[in-house]
């Protein structure tokens, strides 16, 4: 069994950006609020790797660390995370566009200032490189759908020696829900609509699975991914939605519906 498209989140199922996250996070803070004492932040850090499942999109890393400093519990974040988002952005009369543009100046600057080391913020999760590379050898083509602007994804890639020959970025710059992405992808190769989709929110997956023109489409949560036990048990009782570990990931394909 072998799908005709894979299609993957990038963040969460093929780098783990947590620490790089973190830090963007705390310099785009920085920049907006102007903290008296900026040290304080670092000691969010590992509260901050626990709650990023809530962000669906780089604005909300600051204003995730803005709600922990304000004393938004841990459980009240994981709950309602959405809501408080918007009352923040509210109260403190911010915008989430104001918000991308200071993480992704803070990103430019430190990429332009020192590529070594924010390269160096990334690893890898084991073996996804290596089968990733495989599964493009072998001629199935790979879309990478994320909310991670492309120029970044590229230059991640091609620093671990990815071959890119097969494979399609498309990042935040194409400003469209990802089961839109699925449908326009399907459209592309309408002689191959058997397009397996691997992504770490629990919440995507479902907005993809209410489109009654993807029937086809199979999804895959990945467990080793941002996403909470919560969702993990959700998914493995959840018909159309398959939980998969990184040690059937890294597998061949007729290993992933086991």
């Amino acid at each position: 069994m072998t799908p005709a498209l894979l299609a993957l989140d990038f963040d969460g199922v093929i780098c783990n950006g947590l620490r790089e996250y973190f830090q963007t996070a705390r310099k785009a803070y920085c920049e907006v609020w102007q903290p008296t004492n900026p040290e304080t932040l670092v000691e969010l850090a590992d509260l901050f790797y626990r709650l990023r499942p809530v962000v669906e999109s780089g604005w909300e890393m600051p204003l995730l660390l803005r709600a922990l400093l304000l004393g938004e519990s841990e459980q009240g974040i994981l709950q309602s995370w959405s809501t408080i988002a918007q009352q923040l952005l509210q109260t403190e009369r911010l915008t989430s566009q104001v918000l991308t543009g200071a993480v992704d100046e803070v990103r430019d600057r430190w990429i332009a200032a020192d590529i070594a080391g924010w390269l160096a913020e990334h690893t890898f999760y084991p073996g996804v490189m290596e089968r990733l590379q495989q599964v493009l050898d072998q001629g199935t083509p790979v879309w990478i759908i994320s909310t991670k602007e492309g120029r970044f994804i590229r230059q991640l890639l091609l620093q671990q020696g990815l071959r890119l020959q097969g494979l399609t970025i498309l990042g935040k710059e194409v400003k469209r829900p990802k089961h839109q992405t699925l449908r326009e992808l399907a459209a592309a190769y309408p002689d191959s609509p058997d397009i397996w989709f691997v992504e770490d929110r629990f919440k995507t997956l479902l907005g993809v699975q209410q489109q009654p023109d993807l029937p086809f489409v199979t999804l895959f949560l990945a467990d080793w991914g941002y996403n909470t036990s919560a969702e993990r048990v959700a998914a493995q009782h959840h018909p159309g939605i398959q939980l998969i570990s990184l040690t059937q990931f890294t597998a061949d394909f007729s290993n992933w519906m086991a």
